[in-house]
């Protein structure tokens, strides 16, 4: 052993070996994808090399044989991939009793390790490697790509074989088949997420690899020309299925050089850098990371297509179901076992009016669950009739309106049109956001996902099932006439989003052309025009206006116009949010948006509200609650005594029962109180905070729920005649898992004895920045202005979401003695804006508004 290489030269070589093959691909000025290929060759290479020469050195027994597996069976090494290894003994080899053999396969993998090869490995004799095989499709999807290192070729022989023998082709394919769609799972079954994952994202390499491994498990061969031969499929697709492949090794490549590590996620840090390596340059309007995610959109699309012709291809010859006789339709289409199948492989070039038919026959049929790999196939090679004429075609037009009218089956319908490219090639405007990002952290989908999650979310609506999901909504639906209208403004509300200019202005024009083309009355192209128009509306004064403000509502009403526009616009308001974000949603939100709908319904109706017979119908209906709790007679007089219009205005009868029946032992004292209570929206708590009033008290709540974890949804601020805040929140806390109601007494207690303290106000905490924010800041603002009747200022700010952030505002606030009336609280994903309305005396000198609005940038600006 005395002339083995020492390890740290063993190291230097290999490092140096490695650094020398990306330095000359990292030279070159746009990396193609075959130079990707050859560098994923060369370092599976060099890595053959290290582990032969330290095979050698091992001194294992002559029977024994190294073997690459996985996907490093396959020749070809990712930059910072894994190294899987089967040392595999002879079956009489005593591997696990100490001795020689033990000790020469440590060494073996602790110089690997030693040296920077960070392999993975097993040690297994042939026996054990059926039986581990038989036990566990990882194992013998990794044996199936192994391939000869070191070591007698005879033994690698007689493994390949016995795992022929073993593998059983039609188990293999549905364990294969139900692990990919549990992965598609973890990725909400879309390629299109704004931070996919190039080798586990569906549309990505794991797809590809998929397909060979259930070919190679069957027989049927290992490259797309081999599977091309036996006539799985054409040669055109076997030329898009290596295409596609390369450009998602290409990104790959890329993504580990740019993150110095594996990293097979394109996260947004790394985004701008594989883009930059591609060549691609910012425009004006689109950024190169956008240009890149186009790109791989695009690829990922392409793949999934591909797979699917491919695997169904694959089932039916695998499972025996090539000779299945399918049963006629139509004279257009078959049933082959639940699958819409053409009825000839040139029907769609024959008869292009059957493509869309095709949808329509998906979505009005029971019993029909997809497409067969034929009709699939036929799709593919049919986008070139899919052309301006196609478009034109009268009996097209009909039958796309068809299906939006059908009872059923749009939603299922239009994604398959998407994933088909049907979509986009009838909808010549849907294509173009087709994989087109959203960089306003708000939206975590592209924007045709997004089109169609909110689509989704309008269709389940009328479904009575999923009444439970929707309660006012479903109600609603119930009694709206024509469906297939609020699925037109769900398809086109966002549909001219990256043209630069107003998005919904934009679509409205879209959408009266669609109208026109596709003869809707004039009636209805006025309402889905309307809609599309003002689909942000809706949420912009729930969640930003007073609703307590009877102009506020007349305001909005007069913008809606009538009861039936109303109600499409709360209908498609609510989808819109829901299909944004699963974190942008919650109860609160909904709560505000009900409240908006139904005091407008009323005004519409004929009955302005009165904010005095409001306030006085609210008064009554509290005592009613305060005397079903066995309150004292007029125990709410003392408190209400002190309070102005304003309070009675914001707070329903519930929460005025709650405030009198807390407070009524406390009026006046100098300690501060807190009640909480489970918010009555279902979501968090609501907090009440009595206290003598203080220029920076509103900082400190706003610090004390920073540093206990919770978000503020809403203030409603008050001041009583004799000097003391009765403010009222809404939180909610980070972690989803809460149960809000064991928190109640330590919010109570623990903030409480914050208002006591009389210490300066700390500096906001430093919190580590989200990637995104950091990828997509957000550029901050601050506006100041007076409100409609100039007797109060309204303040909004708009900046990247972090902790600590409204207390920043409020220290700035406490800072001028400014008065806090009411602040909405707007979080949109990373984003926020807020609203506060403010008083101050000094607020009328230009100079003070101009220095508020500078320090308040300061405080919002994201750290250096």
């Amino acid at each position: 052993m005395e002339n083995l290489t020492p390890v740290a030269a063993w190291r230097a070589a290999f490092k140096d070996g490695k650094q020398r093959l990306l330095a000359a691909f990292a030279e070159r000025q746009r990396p193609t994808p075959s130079a990707a290929r050859a560098l994923l060759r060369h370092l599976a290479k060099h890595v053959d090399a290290q582990l032969r020469a330290l095979w050698r050195e091992a001194g294992l027994p002559a029977g024994s044989a190294l073997v690459a597996v996985g996907g490093y069976g396959r020749g070809e090494l990712f930059p910072h991939s894994d190294v899987d290894v089967l040392v595999l003994l002879p079956n009489e080899a005593e591997a696990h009793r100490p001795g020689p053999l033990k000790d020469a396969l440590e060494r073996f993998i602790t110089t690997c390790w030693d040296i920077g090869l960070e392999i993975g490995s097993s040690v297994r004799t042939l026996d054990e490697c059926l039986s581990e095989a038989q036990g566990d499709v990882t194992v013998m999807t990794a044996l199936l790509e192994a391939r000869l290192l070191a070591g007698p070729s005879e033994r690698f022989e007689a493994l390949q074989a016995a795992v022929t023998r073993t593998v059983d082709a039609r188990s293999f394919l549905r364990a294969k088949t139900a692990e990919m769609r549990q992965r598609h799972g973890k990725f909400e079954d879309t390629p299109y997420s704004l931070e996919p994952n190039c080798k586990e994202s569906p549309g990505g390499l794991r797809d590809l690899q998929v397909l060979i491994w259930v070919a190679r498990g069957a027989g049927l061969g290992a490259t797309w020309d081999e599977l091309a031969a036996k006539g799985l499929i054409t040669p055109f697709e076997s030329q898009q299925l290596r295409r596609n492949e390369d450009t998602l090794c290409l990104i790959r490549c890329l993504l580990h050089l740019a993150a110095g590590r594996r990293e097979d996620r394109l996260v947004f840090d790394l985004q701008t850098a594989v883009a930059q390596r591609l060549g691609l340059q910012s425009t004006s309007g689109v950024r190169a990371s956008e240009l890149m995610m186009r790109r791989y959109y695009w690829a990922a699309k392409a793949v999934t297509q591909l797979n699917q012709i491919l695997l169904l291809n694959l089932e039916e010859r695998i499972e025996g179901r090539a000779n299945v006789v399918p049963r006629r339709i139509d004279d257009f289409f078959l049933d082959r076992a639940g699958l819409i199948e053409v009825a000839s492989d040139d029907l769609y070039q024959r008869h292009p009016e059957a493509i869309l038919q095709t949808f329509v026959l998906y979505a009005s049929t029971w019993g029909l669950k997809g497409l067969s790999s034929r009709t699939l196939r036929a799709l593919y090679n049919a986008r070139q009739v899919m052309d301006a004429r196609w478009r034109a075609d009268p009996r097209n037009r009909a039958a796309f309106v068809q299906l939006l009218q059908l009872p059923q089956g749009q939603t299922h319908a239009l994604r398959l049109m998407n994933q088909t490219s049907v979509l986009g090639r009838y909808l010549w405007v849907f294509r173009a956001i087709v994989g087109q990002m959203q960089h306003d952290l708000f939206h975590v989908y592209t924007v045709d996902q997004h089109i169609l999650m909110v689509l989704r979310n309008v269709r389940r609506f009328f479904i009575p099932e999923h009444a439970h999901e929707y309660a006012f909504c479903s109600q609603l639906a119930a009694q709206w006439d024509k469906p297939h209208l609020l699925y037109i403004a769900a398809l086109f509300h966002d549909i001219a989003k990256g043209r630069g200019g107003d998005h919904s202005t934009l679509g409205a024009d879209e959408v009266r052309r669609f109208a026109r083309a596709h003869k809707l009355p004039k009636e209805d192209a006025e309402l889905v025009a309307w809609l599309v128009d003002q689909h942000l509306a809706f949420s912009r004064v729930a969640q930003k206006e007073d609703l307590s403000d009877p102009d506020v509502i007349a305001a909005f009403a007069k913008t809606v116009g009538t009861p039936r526009r109303l109600t499409a616009l709360y209908l498609l308001t609510v989808a819109d949010i829901r299909g944004t974000s699963p974190k942008v949603w919650n109860a609160w939100k909904g709560k505000l948006l009900e409240d908006l709908y139904r005091l407008t319904l009323r005004h519409l109706g004929g009955s302005p509200m009165s904010q005095d017979a409001e306030i006085e119908h609210r008064k009554a209906e509290a005592r009613q609650l305060l005397a079903l709790r066995s309150a004292l007679p007029d125990t709410e007089a003392p408190l209400w005594a002190t309070l102005n219009v304003s309070y009675f205005a914001r707070h329903d009868a519930a929460e005025l029962a709650w405030h009198a029946r807390s407070l009524w032992r406390h009026l006046g004292t100098a300690t501060p109180v807190v009640f909480a209570r489970p918010s009555p929206v279902g979501e968090g708590l609501q907090v009440l905070v009595y206290a003598p009033d203080g220029p920076d008290l509103f900082a400190r709540i706003c610090g004390y729920f920073d540093g206990a974890g919770f978000n503020i949804l809403d203030a409603k601020i008050h001041t009583t005649r004799d000097g003391f805040a009765l403010d009222t929140f809404q939180v909610l806390g980070n972690d989803p898992d809460t149960h809000h109601r064991d928190l109640v007494p330590m919010v109570e207690q623990r903030l409480a004895s914050a208002l006591t303290q009389t210490t300066p106000l700390p500096e906001p905490r430093r919190a580590r920045l989200s990637r995104r924010v950091k990828s997509f800041p957000t550029t901050p603002r601050v506006s100041l202005r007076p409100d409609e009747r100039a007797q109060a200022w309204v303040l909004t700010v708009s900046a990247s979401d972090r902790a600590g952030l409204l207390y920043a505002i409020a220290r700035v606030l406490a800072r001028h003695r400014i008065d806090l009336q009411l602040a909405k609280i707007l979080t949109l994903g990373e984003r926020v804006e807020d609203s506060f309305l403010v008083k101050g005396a000094s607020l009328a000198q230009a100079r003070v508004q101009l220095q508020l609005e500078a320090e308040l940038l300061d405080a919002i600006a994201l750290p250096t």
